[in-house]
């Protein structure tokens, strides 16, 4: 199928990112061909789209066969082919199928790679794109005991939905969920760990699609992982092991793997456990706290890393220190001609006082749409200034079947001593937790049926002195939307 292509559009990705941006770029420029370039069969899309606020999004996110993508946009062409080689000088791309394509514009979407505890490890699963997800489902319901490894979003939203099987959880931090909320909302959530999950409403309806053979989602010969999983990932599979009367969720706090063994290493190791007491397992975690358990398999999820590799021989990108490709603020790369969008970039500009980048559902949308902005700009020769939506960071998301907004600096980044928090608790109802600095809210967590999401978010922008309400300003008799609408 070798061949060459002239094309002012390639975006590389079937990511949130990389579909953002080409159904955004095909929709301008209807006379260009744009193509777009997955490892994967199917795409994510951007579904139930709605604006909350002015900063806030919610939309949910389906997977799509490439064909949907093309019947919708006649000049959008996807290619289901991995990258092979980027000249970037030559302004050249050829993918793994032979196909080779002269580009005038290109957006890098490729998105990020879990950061596995062990490579090739048959007893370590990493869970990122459809189909270790499955894998992931075909496993469990096999298992008695899992060991959970990481204390991001994935791993919240997993101790929390796994059912019939054993969840020992180890993360570095002392709290869950350190990377979206302080001790305190961690200490909100503890007890839905333990509670009996609520009926779910309405099962998923969404349509859903699978590959037809295992691994399609990887690309060729590297076995690079297909685009992330939506936020909703674990709707529609079930998550249950072989007990049935699980004994739930055990957490270690402040440790992390320092060995993985298999079961005739862990026989054959001179570990003072008493062996008998521990039993028979498929894999033996030993984690820094001295502590050994025997499980199933384990889990990796430990963040990821963004996915650079394919691009970078022969290329001179400057690489920021999280190994993502800087961006300029208008999404452009260090090599001419060439951007980057979502997990695979990293925002190389001063940030306003009041944003963050992370690699989230709602930036990878937001960076995807604004680069095709901005490559349309730069071929139309045409100013274009950084979108509001970097001008505060906000999250919708949902953890433990409660519903959370973050709000710009949420966990007081950056913000050293010179801040103070006012906290509202309501057990099993809300967690409401504002920060504030020089009697002015820079940042807020609301976890649960608050609605106080937009006021919030005004107060932030707005930078209105707040100071003599005190704490008052969390009263819950008090109805804070009259005082600030």
């Amino acid at each position: 199928m070798a061949s060459d292509k002239q094309v002012t559009f390639v975006i590389v990705g079937g990511g949130i990112a990389g579909v953002t941006c080409a159904e955004q770029i095909a929709s301008q420029f209807a006379s260009d061909e744009v193509c777009l370039l997955t490892a994967s069969p199917l795409v994510k899309t951007v579904t139930n789209f709605k604006q909350v606020s002015k900063t806030l999004e919610e939309f949910d996110i389906e997977e799509q066969p490439s064909s949907v993508l093309e019947e919708k946009y006649p000049n959008l062409k996807v290619i289901q082919s991995a990258v092979n080689l980027l000249r970037a000088e030559e302004h050249l791309l050829q993918a793994e199928n032979g196909q080779t394509f002269h580009y005038k514009k290109l957006c890098i979407c490729s998105g990020a790679r879990p950061k596995l505890l062990y490579q090739d490890n048959p007893h370590v699963l990493g869970i990122r794109d459809t189909d270790s997800a499955q894998e992931f489902q075909k496993r469990l319901s096999k298992a008695k005991r899992i060991v959970v490894i990481g204390n991001g979003g994935i791993a919240l939203e997993l101790v929390y939905e796994v059912e019939g099987c054993e969840v020992i959880w180890a993360i570095k931090d002392k709290a869950i969920g350190n990377t979206f909320f302080d001790a305190g909302a961690a200490q909100f959530l503890i007890p839905s760990l333990e509670a009996e999950k609520k009926e779910r409403s309405l099962p998923c309806k969404r349509a859903r699609y699978t590959t037809d053979k295992t691994g399609a989602g990887q690309s060729g010969a590297t076995g690079e992982l297909g685009s992330a999983l939506g936020p909703d990932w674990h709707q529609g599979i079930e998550l249950k092991g072989t007990e049935q009367n699980s004994s739930g969720v055990h957490i270690e706090y402040e440790c992390e793997v320092s060995q993985i063994y298999t079961q005739q290493e862990f026989l054959r190791s001179q570990l003072d456990t008493e062996k008998s007491e521990l039993g028979l397992w498929p894999a033996y975690v030993q984690l820094t706290n001295g502590t050994i358990y025997g499980c199933d398999f384990v889990v990796s999820a430990t963040g990821v890393v963004p996915n650079t590799d394919p691009f970078l021989s022969g290329n001179h990108f400057e690489l920021a220190g999280d190994h993502g490709l800087r961006v300029d603020d208008h999404m452009r790369t260090s090599e001419q001609d060439v951007y980057a969008a979502g997990d695979v970039c990293t925002a190389g500009w001063e940030p306003s006082a009041l944003w963050q980048q992370m690699r989230l559902w709602t930036q990878a949308r937001q960076m995807g749409w604004y680069a095709a902005r901005c490559m349309a700009a730069d071929v139309l020769e045409e100013p274009i200034e950084l979108d509001f939506c970097f001008e505060l960071f906000s999250h919708i998301t949902k953890f433990f079947n409660y519903k959370v907004v973050l709000l710009g600096k949420f966990n007081a980044q950056g913000l050293g001593q010179d801040h103070e928090l006012l906290v509202r608790c309501t057990k099993g109802q809300e967690y409401v937790k504002v920060v504030l600095t020089g009697g002015r809210m820079v940042g807020a967590v609301l976890i649960g049926e608050t609605d106080l999401e937009e006021t919030f978010e005004n107060l932030i922008l707005n930078q209105m002195d707040l100071s003599r309400y005190g704490e008052e300003l969390l009263n819950p008799n008090i109805d804070i939307e009259d005082y600030f609408d």
